[in-house]
């Protein structure tokens, strides 16, 4: 007999490139094949390595498939019933004890924007907290930030055909062949048909090596490298004057600012030469069409704000916006981070990056909810780790996040989520975060839901329930609603996936012309998609900033928080690497995926190596002033001597152990690229021990 199997078209769950996929799924309801969607206006029919290996990460393996609640130090099945119930009991007794400034969410870039609605509604009108944040927090909220100061809007100007329709490519603190492979694909086919790639970053990444320029700077020094870069265009008189007349306010300030700033002046802190810095400011200033991608080696600093508003400070002295193959253009990591943000899952905005604060905001959404709304700041998630630890803050519910990996200083996320009176979280798996928790609760992946996700292009692309859920296993708005009710509250009352995502549209200016139909007949639509914008928005600020003019704001140089020392001689930065995301609990899954790279490593340069008599694969411990672990080396020359570098993917050797929680004092990001560590040899013979072989020592 012939087997027959179905095939249902969705969105890869991996990074924010939003690429299309098909899921094949067999007569007996088993996922048996992945494939590309050949015409999908962004993959273009190819698929990275993890998006073949999506049938890994959701398989029924490990899967959490009912709730789970820990007595005397192990985890117990119950019924949803009983969790629910213990859990509201739990959250009602902090609440009347405590007050709503006690409790909060932490909901998930891997998660639906309809997931992400519901929790933000679900603290801000039953919870009544603003103490709602994700992962956005440790990845792109400089991007919120800095561009919506300056441009009025935190998000990608331009989008990924983009590639395709410009002079000159810009890539600063990213390497998109590893964590966003298929737009790494498009640039390096770009480049083969004549566009120009210009690569910033301190290591010798994939790009690089490919890129016609080449600019190593030193870790934390991108603000002294572009204001030497803006000095130079605007003493040669590059700039484009008739833009910033019409266009922009502030440029004889910025002018006088960088008017000092010579490319010789920054020679010894970036460690670029004056020529290559000329050479860079006359080859983007100069092109007819040039446009900027960043990642985490701009934001993840303490200065992360200040660097994308450099950003966009060059990017608007030269004129490079709002055009075709242009802009500024921030690569978003998880495949919903930016929905995420736009869903307002940050504690000082509501949907559509509203204020927070702002009374009418406050009395808008209170109308349309028909109940009161938290009214006092709420918490970042590095916040309510802080308050924890200080003891006013007691209890916290959790989804698709594992900050035990991938939050800075890692000892310190482990002792704040062991003080909480409740821990709630949601999860596919068990992670080393639901491990510590109270209650674990079984949560339906992407393929066993329908939804929205928003890529790093704000094209809104609609996710279909392709499986059953194993188990009793629920879409995280689905427990949301659960778990109001039980607190009393009918705020959640919805019965699909659509009717959440109207009621968001409705509430959302930049969505409020989006639908389910509409998302389906145009593969996507790209925010803002309203009435003066029915078919979404390809390229933003073609004619106008939502702020009026663009804001061209002067920023100095910010040294990183803790430099080398000679306790301390070496510094770290993070990376990712092409096989793996994120905390790898879903590309870990994968046996495909998982022979390629070893459970963490140190990436170290030959001279430093040669100093420690370290040889390929020496084991070796790490430290910094706030952890410890143990990994082997890998040399190459990848990083300069000075500089050593670990991916954060692997539970055995977290580089989270050793990062810095030192923080941009405006989004409060942590520096998670640049701490100063020592590194040492261990015995020849001694393989590396995991952290958690470490922790049951101590």
């Amino acid at each position: 007999m012939t087997m027959t199997a179905s095939i249902v078209k969705t969105i890869c769950p991996f990074c924010g490139v939003g690429c299309g996929i098909c899921l094949k799924v067999d007569e007996q309801q088993n996922l048996i094949g992945v494939e590309p969607q050949i015409s999908h206006p962004i993959s273009r029919g190819k698929l990275c390595d993890k998006g073949w290996s999506t049938a890994y990460a959701i398989h029924p393996v490990n899967r959490i498939t009912q709730p789970l609640k820990r007595i005397k130090g192990r985890f117990q099945p119950i019924s949803w019933d009983e969790a629910l119930a213990s859990i509201g009991d739990s959250l009602k007794a902090i609440l009347d004890e405590t007050g709503p400034e006690a409790v909060g969410v932490i909901s998930s870039a891997r998660a639906t924007n309809e997931d992400n609605y519901a929790a933000q509604k679900f603290a801000r009108a039953v919870l009544k907290t603003n103490n709602i944040d994700h992962c956005a927090r440790i990845c792109h909220s400089p991007t919120v930030a800095g561009l919506k100061q300056t441009l009025g809007s935190g998000a990608m100007t331009n989008s990924a055909s983009d590639i395709y329709k410009t002079d000159l490519i810009v890539v600063i603190g990213a390497d998109p062949t590893e964590n966003h492979s298929i737009l790494g694909g498009h640039i390096i086919d770009a480049q083969q048909k004549g566009a120009q790639l210009i690569v910033i970053d301190p290591r010798v990444t994939r790009l690089a090596k490919v890129a016609d320029i080449h600019v190593q700077l030193k870790p934390g020094s991108n603000i002294a490298l572009i204001n030497a870069m803006l000095h130079t265009i605007i003493a040669q008189q590059w700039h484009n004057q008739s833009f910033i007349d019409e266009r922009c306010d502030g440029f004889e300030s910025l002018a006088s600012k960088v008017e000092h700033a010579t490319p010789e002046s920054v020679e010894s802190v970036t460690g670029v030469s004056a020529d290559l810095v000329r050479k860079v400011a006359r080859a983007y200033s100069q092109a007819n069409s040039a446009m900027i991608m960043y990642g985490m080696g701009i934001t993840q600093f303490v200065s992360g704000t200040q660097n994308v508003i450099a950003l966009a400070d060059l990017a608007l002295v030269c004129g490079q916006v709002g055009r075709p193959g242009t802009g500024i253009n921030p690569l978003r990591g998880q495949n919903n981070v930016q929905g995420a943000c736009d869903m307002g899952c940050l504690p000082n905005v509501y949907p559509g990056y509203q204020d927070a604060s702002a009374p009418e905001v406050q009395s808008k959404f209170a109308k349309s909810w028909g109940e009161e709304v938290a009214g006092k700041p709420g918490l970042t998630s590095l916040g309510m780790t802080k308050a924890t630890l200080s003891g006013d803050f007691r209890g916290l519910v959790l989804f698709g996040e594992d900050p035990v990996v991938t939050d800075p200083d890692q000892n310190h996320v482990k002792a704040a989520l062991k003080a909480l009176d409740l821990l709630v979280v949601a999860e596919l798996t068990m992670t080393e975060t639901a491990k510590l928790a109270d209650f674990v609760l079984p949560a339906a992946s992407f393929a066993e839901k329908a939804g929205t996700f928003t890529n790093c292009e704000r094209r809104v692309q609609r996710i279909s329930q392709v499986l059953t859920p194993p188990g009793t296993a629920k879409s995280d708005w689905q427990w949301l609603k659960a778990l109001a009710e039980q607190l009393g509250s009918q705020l959640l009352s919805w019965e699909t996936s659509e009717q959440v995502f109207d009621e968001m549209a409705t509430l959302t200016p930049a969505y409020q012309g989006m639908t389910y139909t509409g998302l389906d007949r145009h593969q996507g639509l790209q925010w803002p998609c309203n009435q003066g914008a029915p078919q979404g928005t390809e390229i933003l600020h073609c004619d106008s900033f939502p702020i009026g003019k663009a804001k061209l704001l002067p920023v100095h140089c910010i040294d990183i928080d803790e430099p080398a020392d000679e306790q301390f001689p070496l510094v770290l930065t993070t990376n990712r690497l092409h096989f793996h995301y994120g905390c790898g609990s879903m590309t870990r899954k994968s046996p495909l995926l998982e022979r390629e790279t070893p459970a963490g490593v140190l990436f170290i340069n030959p001279h430093d190596a040669k100093a420690l008599q370290l040889q390929r694969y020496s084991p070796i411990g790490v430290r910094s002033r706030r952890g410890y672990l143990e990994t082997r080396a890998i040399i190459t020359d990848d990083v300069p001597p000075g500089l050593v570098s670990m991916p954060y993917h692997f539970k055995e050797a977290p580089s989270n152990q050793l990062t810095n929680t030192a923080q941009d004092p405006i989004t409060k990001m942590p520096e998670l690229k640049a701490c100063a560590v020592s590194v040492f040899p261990l015995p020849p013979n001694q393989a590396p021990k995991t952290v958690q072989q470490l922790w049951e020592e101590k």
